[in-house]
């Protein structure tokens, strides 16, 4: 795997309730789907971006409008939930809400995922952004298999695992037929496939597919090893860098099972994991060490640095390491984001020998 540009690199995403806050930014199905909206918008969040935090090279495209084809400052999948048949509901301070389809199985065509009326929707945006801009960049969060299976199946799904097992392993398979042909389509066009998954991806050299298994903690990790590892092997070999996005607090219970992997470039290691742990299992992977937003909103400046580190430490291997917080919402301070962002700099200027 092609190593990031930066020791430790860092990030934050708000959440829509900051951005609403902060930048008077409105979420509404025009921010998403509206094309002079979508432009204007991520420029306008670019530039509160710059005008709060530049000094750590936050906010770089303040100055250009960019056809981004999703939301890159957020974290939210919705569109192929949409695409499988799923309700939407758009809100003016928080990301789109997924409405449980609530299908009878998993047997459908993945061919219709594409004839459906929202990736159409879709489709046109990115034709219209193309034709006025000339090109696209960006990408749209695609979730995951586990996450799109309870989205259009909903709690019914953990007793399809029990019940029959064999047909929840061939809905599995045509959910990630859905994701890759979704996701490789966009990162044909804009080079990129999971920047709205996680902002860290970005300081790469070569764009990181990243499976967001969210949901992962609803199951034990021999479920993981029957239903999904399977899917994740197929990616990892085809598909690298190839990553896993465990926002979850237990990351460290499948680290065994993530070891089995063929190749496992880089895992989100969710707040609360063992990062000590992981990296026994996982020497070779870069772990994206994850803070918790809503802790991290009552931490002094002072406690911000010393968790970093404490958990900097754990990871054994600063170059293989990166540092995020998603999620923060309105009540942050500027000065808990600039302890983030300054402790990581004192780290690359060696603080922790």
């Amino acid at each position: 795997m092609n190593t990031t540009r930066q020791l430790l690199p860092t990030d934050v995403v708000f959440h829509p309730s900051w951005w609403h806050a902060h930048g008077g930014i409105t979420f509404d199905e025009d921010f998403f789907y509206h094309p002079k909206k979508r432009v204007e918008s991520e420029r306008r969040m670019e530039l509160v971006l710059y005008d709060r935090f530049g000094k750590y090279g936050l906010g770089e495209h303040r100055n250009k409008d960019l056809p981004v084809v999703g939301a890159v400052h957020n974290a939210s999948g919705y569109l192929i939930s949409e695409m499988l048949g799923c309700e939407i509901r758009y809100n003016e301070d928080s990301a789109p809400v997924v409405l449980p389809a609530e299908r009878e199985s998993l047997d459908f065509d993945p061919e219709s995922a594409f004839s459906s009326a929202a990736f159409k929707r879709f489709s046109r945006f990115c034709d219209e952004l193309k034709k006025q801009h000339g090109y696209l960049t960006g990408d749209v969060n695609w979730s995951g298999v586990l996450n799109l299976a309870l989205d259009l199946r909903g709690q019914s799904l953990f007793l399809d695992m029990l019940d029959d097992p064999d047909a929840v392993q061939a809905g599995f398979a045509r959910i990630s037929r859905v994701i890759t042909r979704f996701a490789s389509g966009i990162q044909a066009q804009t080079r990129t496939s999971s920047i709205s998954v996680n902002r860290v991806v970005r300081h790469f050299d070569q764009p990181v597919w990243l499976h967001s298994e969210c949901s992962n903690t609803m199951i034990s990790a021999e479920d993981y090893e029957r239903f999904l590892l399977p899917v994740d092997a197929a990616w990892s070999r085809g598909r690298r860098p190839f990553g896993i996005h465990h926002c979850g607090n237990d990351p460290h219970r499948f680290a065994a099972s993530y070891a089995r992997l063929p190749h496992l470039d880089f895992l989100d290691v969710g707040w609360g994991g063992d990062v000590k742990h992981i990296r026994a299992h996982l020497p070779n992977t870069f772990l994206n060490i994850r803070l918790d937003p809503v802790q991290l909103v009552h931490w002094s400046p002072a406690e911000i640095r010393a968790t970093i580190m404490r958990l900097v430490v754990d990871s054994a291997n600063p170059a293989l390491t990166g540092i995020c917080c998603i999620n923060l919402d309105r009540n942050v301070g500027d000065e808990q984001i600039d302890a983030v962002f300054d402790t990581a700099a004192d780290i690359r200027k060696g603080a922790l020998q």
